[in-house]
């Protein structure tokens, strides 16, 4: 999933503050999960609640204010109950240009934060409960 770094999610010298990484990771797991053919909003009617019991976010190298990133979302594990994901977000695009990769601002492989989370099922009401088969698969 792409997105172009907003104003509103920079700091005073254009750097993209670190909360918000948070939000872009969200939309890349909810765009992974899309691709299955499923919404949030339908497992949440379903009454499967996913909510983030781990977060762990490491910047490499800032991106800046009308950058392009590319948010790369995948499981790669969890159990019954729980599921894990990574994430990498990569510079595809900085002042309207691919990134130079001998800029020393810009990793060798683009790649500027890695991230990992996991989620746990719950019930409406907060309680533990199994993930739906096709998705703890």
């Amino acid at each position: 999933m792409r997105l172009r770094v907003r104003y509103a999610e920079c700091d005073p010298f254009g750097v993209a503050h670190h909360s918000s990484y948070v939000p872009w990771l969200e939309e890349g797991r909810t765009e992974l999960l899309r691709t299955t053919g499923v919404t949030y909003a339908q497992l949440e009617r379903e009454g499967v609640f996913l909510v983030i019991t781990k977060l762990e976010l490491k910047y490499r190298r800032p991106v800046r204010y009308d950058d392009l990133v590319e948010i790369r979302s995948h499981v790669v594990g969890g159990s019954r109950i729980k599921i894990r994901h990574t994430y990498e977000v990569a510079l595809v695009e900085r002042l309207g240009a691919a990134p130079d990769p001998s800029d020393p601002a810009i990793p060798s492989d683009g790649v500027c934060a890695i991230a990992s989370s996991e989620l746990a099922c719950v019930d409406q009401n907060g309680r533990p409960r199994a993930l739906p088969g096709w998705l703890a698969s």
